[in-house]
């Protein structure tokens, strides 16, 4: 699943590639927009909120959309081959003289008045990576449900925006607890340091190629992905289990040793 800092660096391509040019091709591929023409329109900018993109034109419209789990935007150079999926799998064509954006996969596409952003994204908590972002309510937001699993709680966008599943383990093995705490269980000093060690977090990825949240480019992450590996703290086998709702589970990882909290039982061993 694309994270904050990815959604970024897409919204900085895209405006990159678009901005200030003039639309010389469009095709909307879902039924309600197919017959929407953005051509002669200018691109104003392309932004990023939390893990939704904003291309907005010149006439007050704006083209909403979400990555969600395997969606991308993908820019090419005039007369340069598309990859990035079968043709079937393209949603959103936007072109100019000089590139052409295409985005493959992408499960949220609208078109929308500019004054009418908020009703896409005016749920969101406040934005790791935005000039909104705001350390004490997105803390007192995720204090809102004390009895919510911590892991959960992270990735309800909600709460704050731009986290992912990555993020969710690493910063949970930062802050010392399990994502299976609940919230409220989060000892103070704890809880009071996560948003700005989140923050940081992405904010230090945002413009890299490749994703560290160790320091370290031999081992990028200290929980995610690592089962059964020790663990670069205390050596003790990093565990792995599915966390969430019935359909909406995302692996999750964490040290048993350096992390406290409750845990799912370790799977039995075939016989």
């Amino acid at each position: 699943m694309p994270e904050g800092d990815s959604v970024w660096q897409a919204a900085g391509k895209l405006h990159t590639a678009l901005a200030g040019q003039e639309v010389t091709r469009c095709d909307l591929r879902v039924p309600r927009f197919a017959t929407a023409d953005l051509r002669g329109r200018r691109v104003l900018e392309v932004v990023a909120r939390g893990k939704h993109l904003l291309s907005r034109f010149e006439g007050g419209l704006t083209l909403h959309t979400h990555l969600g789990m395997e969606g991308s935007w993908r820019v090419f150079g005039a007369g340069e081959r598309w990859r990035g999926g079968p043709g079937h799998q393209i949603r959103a064509v936007l072109g100019n003289a000089a590139h052409t954006a295409v985005g493959y996969r992408l499960p949220v596409l609208e078109l929308l008045r500019t004054a009418d952003e908020q009703g896409a994204v005016g749920h969101l908590g406040p934005d790791l990576l935005g000039a909104d972002w705001d350390a004490e309510q997105a803390l007192a937001n995720l204090l809102t449900e004390p009895g919510r699993e911590l892991g959960e709680a992270l990735l309800d966008q909600r709460n704050l925006a731009g986290f992912g599943n990555i993020y969710k383990s690493e910063i949970c093995f930062l802050v010392g607890a399990t994502p299976w705490l609940p919230v409220g269980e989060l000892p103070g000093p704890a809880a009071e340091r996560l948003p700005a060690l989140a923050q940081r977090a992405l904010e230090a990825n945002r413009d890299r190629p490749m994703r560290l949240t160790t320091g370290r480019r031999d081992q990028r992450h200290y929980v995610y992905g690592r089962a059964p590996r020790p663990c670069l703290r205390c050596g003790t086998p990093i565990r792995s289990a599915d966390q969430g709702e019935p359909g909406r589970e995302r692996p999750t990882y964490w040290c048993p040793h350096c992390q406290h909290g409750p845990a799912p039982a370790p799977a039995p061993r075939p016989r």
